[in-house]
C-alpha cells in the first residue's frame, strides 16, 4: 500500500445524516451505512464525530472505540415529541438541523482540529443535509476556517432531488454517489459526482452454518427455493417475482417463494396478485429473534408456493435464508447501490440483481443480471441453472469473491484517494501543514 497524504495524524472525520447508529435513527440501508462507515474509519484510527437525529432516550453524546468514535446525538429535544422513529416529526426536526449543526461544528469539530494542525473531512448524506452543510461551508468562510475542512455531501438516492439548491450545493461542497448509474442520473441535475461505493463490513463474508442451511432446505422444500426482502415497493418488482413464481409452477416446477416484505400497503397488491395466479400463501408468524425460533416458525407453518414471513429476522438468518436459495431476488428496477445484492453474494448466494446501480454484478460469473421486467427472464435464468447445477458453484465462488472487494476497509481506501484528489486541488492539507 502507498503512502498516504491523509492520515489520522492529519485529519478528522465527521459523518453528518438524519439516519444513523440507533434503532430510532435506522429507517433503511443509510442507518446502516452511516453507522459502518464510522465504525470502519474510528477502526482504523480516525477520530470520527457522527452527528444525526438519534434517540431522545440516550445520552445527547456518547464515545466508543476508547474515545476514537463520538456519537452526538441531535434534535432530541424535538424527537421525545415523536417516539415512532427519525422520520416522524421531519419538517421540525429538519429546521433544529439546520439552524443548529454549524456553529456547533465550527466551534466543537473544526475550531479544534485546527488548533491541532488538523483538517476536518465532512462527510454528509443525502437531501437532509443540503441546507446545514452549505450554511456550515459559508460560516467557515467567514471565520477564516473554510481552508480548513473539505466537504464531500453524497446522494444514496434520488429522493427529495427537487428540495435541493444544486447551485449553492455543487459551490460549497464535492459531490459523491455510490454507483455509476447514479453519477449518470445527476448529470441531469447539473452536477458530475465522484463515485465512491457503498461498503459492508468484513463479517458480511464468515462462512454460513451449512447444517442450518440444510436444515432450511429440508423444512421449505423447493425445486427451486427462493427468497426475497426489502419494503414492498414497486420499484423492487414484488410482482415481478409472484409472477415468475406462477410461471416455473405453470412448468411442472414445486417452486418456493419466501418473502418477507415491510408494512407498506403495496404488499396487499403483492399478496392478491400471488392468490390470483393460483398460488397457495400462507403467512407466517414467529415469535423470538434467534435462529432457532425462526426455524421453529417455518416448521409449525407446512408446505406453500408462497410464505409471507411477518416474524423478526436477525442478521443471521437472513444470510442464512441467502445461502440456501436457489435464487434470492434483489430484481429492483430502480436500484442505486444494491445492497443487498452485494450482501447476498458475501453469502454465498445466488443474486438475481436489477441493473442499475449493481456495478459489481456481472452475469453468469458471480449474480444473475436482470436486464428487463419480464418474470420470463427470471423463469428462463432458473431453469438454466436447474439444468447445469455446475454453474451454482461457480456463481457462488466468484459471488464471494466479488463481495471481498466491497468491505468496508477497500472503500476507504477510495473514499481517501478522492479526499486527497480535492485536498490538494484545495491546498487543504498545505494549509494545515502551516498551522504546525
Amino acid at each position: 500500500m502507498r503512502p498516504r497524504e491523509i492520515s489520522p495524524d492529519n485529519m478528522v472525520f465527521l459523518v453528518m445524516s438524519f439516519e444513523g447508529p440507533d434503532q430510532y435513527s435506522k429507517a433503511g440501508g443509510l442507518g446502516v451505512r452511516v453507522a459502518e462507515l464510522a465504525e470502519a474509519l474510528a477502526e482504523r484510527g480516525f477520530e470520527t464525530h457522527v452527528i444525526f437525529v438519534g434517540d431522545p432516550q440516550l445520552p445527547a453524546e456518547e464515545r466508543r472505540q476508547e474515545g476514537r468514535l463520538v456519537l452526538h446525538r441531535w434534535c432530541q429535544w424535538v424527537s421525545k415529541y415523536y417516539p415512532n422513529g427519525v422520520y416522524q416529526g421531519e419538517d421540525e426536526k429538519l429546521y433544529d438541523f439546520n439552524e443548529s449543526t454549524p456553529w456547533f461544528v465550527m466551534d466543537h469539530i473544526v475550531r479544534p482540529a485546527a488548533e491541532k494542525g488538523k483538517v476536518v473531512a465532512l462527510l454528509s448524506e443525502e437531501w437532509h443535509t443540503a441546507e446545514a452543510v452549505a450554511r456550515i461551508s459559508d460560516l467557515l468562510y467567514y471565520n477564516g476556517l473554510r481552508d480548513r475542512v473539505i466537504q464531500f455531501w453524497n446522494a444514496n438516492n434520488t429522493m427529495s432531488f427537487h428540495r435541493i439548491n444544486w447551485a449553492r450545493l455543487t459551490f460549497t461542497n464535492t459531490i459523491t454517489t455510490v454507483s455509476r448509474y447514479m453519477k449518470h442520473i445527476m448529470w441531469g441535475v447539473g452536477t458530475n459526482p465522484l463515485v465512491i461505493p457503498n461498503g459492508i463490513p468484513r463479517r458480511a463474508l464468515e462462512p454460513v452454518e451449512e447444517e442450518v442451511v440444510a436444515r432450511v432446505k429440508g423444512i421449505l422444500g423447493g425445486a427451486p427455493l427462493l427468497f426475497k426482502i426489502g419494503r414492498f415497493d414497486p420499484d423492487k418488482r414484488w410482482n415481478m417475482a409472484v409472477e415468475a413464481v406462477a410461471r416455473l409452477k405453470g412448468l411442472g416446477m414445486q417452486p418456493v417463494l419466501a418473502m418477507r416484505g415491510g408494512i407498506e400497503s403495496h404488499g396487499t397488491e403483492v399478496l392478491g396478485n400471488a392468490c390470483s395466479l393460483g398460488l397457495q400463501v400462507k403467512e407466517v408468524r414467529g415469535q423470538g429473534r434467534t435462529v432457532e425460533d425462526c426455524l421453529r416458525a417455518l416448521e409449525s407453518t407446512g408446505p406453500s408456493d408462497v410464505l409471507d414471513l411477518r416474524f423478526f429476522l436477525p442478521d443471521e438468518f437472513v444470510r442464512i435464508m441467502y445461502r440456501a436459495a436457489d435464487a434470492v431476488l434483489a430484481n429492483s428496477g430502480h436500484e442505486p447501490f444494491g445492497l443487498v445484492g452485494l450482501e447476498v453474494m458475501g453469502a454465498g448466494g445466488i443474486a438475481f440483481t436489477g441493473s442499475t446501480g449493481e456495478d459489481y454484478a456481472i452475469p453468469f460469473e458471480n449474480a444473475m443480471v436482470l436486464d428487463t421486467a419480464d418474470p420470463g427472464e427470471i423463469v428462463g435464468y432458473i431453469a438454466n441453472l436447474q439444468h447445469h447445477p455446475e454453474y451454482k458453484d461457480v456463481i457462488r465462488n466468484g459471488a464471494r469473491h466479488a463481495a471481498a472487494t466491497f468491505v468496508w476497509d477497500r472503500v476507504l481506501d477510495n473514499l481517501i484517494s478522492k479526499l486527497e484528489y480535492i485536498a490538494r486541488n484545495q491546498g487543504v492539507l498545505a494549509a494545515a501543514e502551516q498551522v504546525c
